[in-house]
């Protein structure tokens, strides 16, 4: 009978207050790079939020504007039907005033009067007899905008309390908004020229209508030059391309051309655009062009990392029932690679969207009041008009640059969320 003998496992000496210190300082250390990343996040955030506090502050009062409400009597010795382009409209403006304080008497103390009314209540007024000759010896009703110094007192920008020769406004001035307050002939609306009308050199009746169809037009060229060439380019480079020396150099191009600066494209736009091919100065054409040219790398790098998104197995799977190279790329390939694409074109064009230096190389920062009917005429850009107005000083620009910004950023945001309900209903996981 053979001893068998029982091994007897090692034993193992253990430290546990080694390994429980170094557990300890490994929770710790994770616990620090998650506090680090929560610290990082808020302060980022605390960035942002205080970025859209100080625009909306500012701007939001720009949607709505101060307006009076006048009982205009259209004097027919004033108004001659057969020359109604060269009657004194101001007069019967500032007539209608007078009725409303008839104690304000001399020259000095009407013409003061009269400014409490935007400049341009006269065109206005005279648009409409002009639209409409039998008002001529009626007294009707006219709403116009107040001046630009009216609507900062009845927001709370120019202050009652400074002394009359620090504000815009003279205490008698301020005396008279305050009776036609009473009287219920000064009010606030809604601000909607501000929405719908051009550019303006007096703040209460500038809009940005005007930049906002010039930036529609622009982007538009850009995106149908942009958007086949680029979507080209990264079919031929990824699916058809030999890997050699050439397609190398194309390829570090193209990721170099991302990371140039804006300005130099319009450098390029205003010598090769403007002086060469000698395309209309501030037209949205050239502007488009010029943006073609900075988003095409971002589509292309984007629509690259979309091809090579796509399983390989799609395309075994193709090859396998006969189809042909061409047909495996446009049939199979390019479809299921649609929602990265899309996603690329539109963060690239919202990125186009918000340039500003390329189109002041090319003449787009002209001041323009008429609405551009095409990408040929001339027009400005929705950066470019907050640039302009930045560099104004009166208040009434101070807070139409904010409104403007918060328009500017609601396109942002749109376009951006469309980017990503876009990807979350064409996406598939694999």
């Amino acid at each position: 009978m053979t001893d068998m003998t029982l091994e007897r496992p090692v034993a193992t000496i253990r430290h546990p207050d080694l390994s429980e210190k170094r557990l300890k300082r490994r929770y710790a250390a994770e616990l620090r790079f998650k506090l680090y990343g929560i610290l990082a996040l808020a302060i980022a955030g605390g960035m942002l939020a205080l970025l859209l506090v100080s625009i909306v502050s500012k701007g939001y009062t720009a949607f709505w504007r101060t307006e009076i409400t006048l009982n205009v009597h259209l004097d027919p010795a004033e108004l001659d039907p057969a020359n109604l382009a060269t009657a004194n409209y101001q007069a019967l403006i500032r007539s209608s005033l007078l009725t409303l304080l008839p104690e304000v008497e001399s020259r000095g103390d009407r013409r003061a009067l009269s400014e409490l009314v935007s400049g341009d209540a006269a065109i206005e007024l005279q648009r409409l007899v002009q639209a409409d000759p039998s008002l001529i010896g009626q007294t009707i009703e006219f709403t116009a905008a107040t001046s630009d110094d009216v609507d900062m007192l009845e927001k709370g920008y120019i202050s009652r309390d400074a002394a009359e020769g620090d504000r815009q406004l003279s205490d008698r001035q301020i005396a008279w908004f305050d009776q036609l307050s009473e009287q219920g002939i000064i009010g606030t609306a809604l601000n909607t020229p501000f929405l719908t009308s051009g550019d303006s050199r007096e703040p209460e009746l500038a809009g940005i209508w005007g930049a906002v169809v010039g930036s529609f037009y622009t982007m538009m060229v850009t995106l149908l030059l942009a958007f086949p060439l680029a979507v080209a380019t990264a079919i031929y480079l990824e699916e058809f391309a030999t890997r050699n020396r050439w397609t190398d150099i194309i390829e570090v191009n193209i990721n170099n051309l991302a990371a140039v600066p804006s300005i130099v494209f319009g450098l390029l736009g205003l010598a090769i655009f403007l002086g060469f091919f000698g395309l209309p100065r501030s037209a949205p054409l050239v502007g488009g062009m010029v943006l073609a040219l900075i988003v095409l790398p971002t589509i292309i790098i984007a629509t690259r990392a979309a091809l090579k998104a796509v399983p390989p197995s799609i395309r075994e799977a193709a090859y396998g029932i006969g189809a042909s190279r061409m047909q495996v790329v446009f049939h199979h390939v390019l479809p299921l690679a649609m929602p990265g694409i899309l996603t690329g074109t539109i963060i690239g064009m919202a990125h186009a969207l918000g340039e500003t230096a390329p189109l002041l190389m090319i003449g787009m920062v002209a001041f323009i009041v008429d609405i551009p009917a095409g990408p040929l005429d001339a027009a400005t850009a929705l950066p470019v008009q907050i640039f302009m107005w930045s560099d104004i000083p009166e208040r009434g620009f101070v807070e139409k640059t904010s409104a403007a910004i918060m328009v500017l950023l609601a396109f942002l945001v749109i376009m951006n969320a469309v980017a990503i309900m876009l990807r979350r209903h064409f996406e598939r996981r694999w």
